[in-house]
């Protein structure tokens, strides 16, 4: 156990040094993890080191450790104000959006792979769910450089907090659909089933997060208020899971209301450095796995499959944003976006660790599995390689 303590001690170390000089050369900092993860894992496997993955720890490690601290701290430090004043656009963005993402990149997936033996209907519904997830951190390192609007940083910020939710109850109905854990039933039944999910966990992530709130009165020590939302957080996440509903979603729910509380309170700033601290070692740590699990075969074998992935998303964004987003901000009451806007929130849908961590949890008894994990791993280098680095030259361009 030590020597696989060790090894992530370094890689840590590594990436704290190297953290500084990747933000100064404005690099992605997710590819170079994952870069230095499988680098890191090759010279400590080739030198008799094990490092500790196994392919059965994977769900629980990302779904119930990692995953709901992103979540969390996500929702922790949303600006409720704001978040009032966009919410339209950015549920548009979350739910509808995404959804017509999903279908469209499945469909070019399902008819470019043209295999429906090999890889049916619900493998390219799985793959659409786990692409849909966007991560807009490395787009909003750039935004916040440049000095883009602030509102554009909002929506993308917001989007990527909802879009998460959704996005990981739709992978996680499907994924249970076809390993058999949920019965099949007509569309209109799965979709009742999935929206009594979501709110389900809402409920249970309000009411857990509403009784904590009260309780953190009665709590003068920063520490002990620490302690009280990582205890909130992880059990309204449990409670949800028991009763069946979202845990992803209350852990949202639940971020969002000690979020808006804290904010009054003169100690806001030790709880914030906490979730960051939580926050920070589960995004790395994510990355550095998803380096330490990549292997060069995918890319050789699965290139194909890749670029397909790679412009079918490309497509299901362009769907969601230039179709569905134009109509709901036309809706009474809603500020209009600028024409400029649609482009960059196109092009700045970047994937990162929610759709590497879906791709680490599937389960290996689905037969293909490991098309669609290489068809996540090549997306999110893309859009950290490529659309990421490109939204400097893409601002200057549309000069939002």
């Amino acid at each position: 156990m030590l020597p696989i303590l060790s090894f992530y001690a370094i890689l840590l170390a590594l990436t704290l040094a190297l953290e500084p000089w990747v933000r100064r050369l404005g690099a992605p900092l997710g590819a170079v993890l994952v870069l230095l993860g499988f680098v890191g894992s090759e010279i400590w496997v080739a030198t008799g080191g094990d490092t500790g993955l196994h392919w059965q720890w994977f769900h629980d490690l990302i779904f119930h450790l990692l995953l709901p601290i992103l979540i969390f701290e996500g929702a922790y430090n949303l600006a409720p104000r704001h978040l009032l004043r966009n919410l339209l656009p950015i549920l548009t963005l979350a739910l509808p959006v995404m959804l017509l993402c999903t279908a469209v990149t499945a469909a070019l997936l399902y008819v470019g792979i043209g295999h429906p033996a090999g890889f049916p209907w619900l493998a390219a519904l799985i793959a659409g769910a786990l692409l849909s997830a966007t991560d807009p951190t490395a787009v909003l390192e750039v935004l916040r450089r440049t000095g883009a609007p602030p509102r554009l940083q909002l929506l993308l910020d917001g989007e990527g907090l909802f879009n998460d939710a959704n996005a990981i109850v739709l992978f996680t109905f499907l994924v249970a659909l076809a390993t058999g854990d949920r019965a099949w039933a007509r569309w209109d039944e799965s979709a009742l089933a999935m929206v009594g999910v979501l709110l389900g966990g809402a409920v249970v992530g309000l009411a857990v997060g509403a009784l904590a709130v009260r309780l953190g009165r009665a709590l003068d020590r920063p520490v002990e208020r620490g302690v009280l939302t990582l205890i909130t957080a992880y059990g309204g996440f449990a409670l949800a899971i028991q009763l069946g509903v979202s845990g992803v979603v209350a852990m949202l729910c639940v971020g969002l209301l000690f979020g808006q509380h804290r904010r009054r309170e003169p100690d806001d700033e030790a709880l914030s450095v906490l979730w960051a601290y939580k926050a920070w070692l589960a995004e790395r740590l994510l990355f550095l796995v998803a380096g330490i699990t990549v292997q060069l075969v995918m890319f050789t074998d699965q290139w194909l499959a890749i670029l397909i992935g790679i412009g079918a998303t490309l497509a299901g964004r362009a769907a969601g944003v230039l179709l569905l987003l134009p109509l709901a901000v036309r809706l009474p009451g809603t500020e209009r976006l600028p024409g400029t806007w649609y482009p960059l929130l196109w092009w700045g849908g970047t994937r990162g660790v929610v759709t590497l961590a879906l791709a680490l949890s599937l389960p290996v008894e689905l037969p293909y599995w490991w098309t669609i994990q290489s068809i996540a791993y090549g997306v999110v280098l893309w859009t950290l390689l490529v659309q990421a680095m490109s939204m400097p030259l893409v601002l200057r361009w549309l000069r939002p």
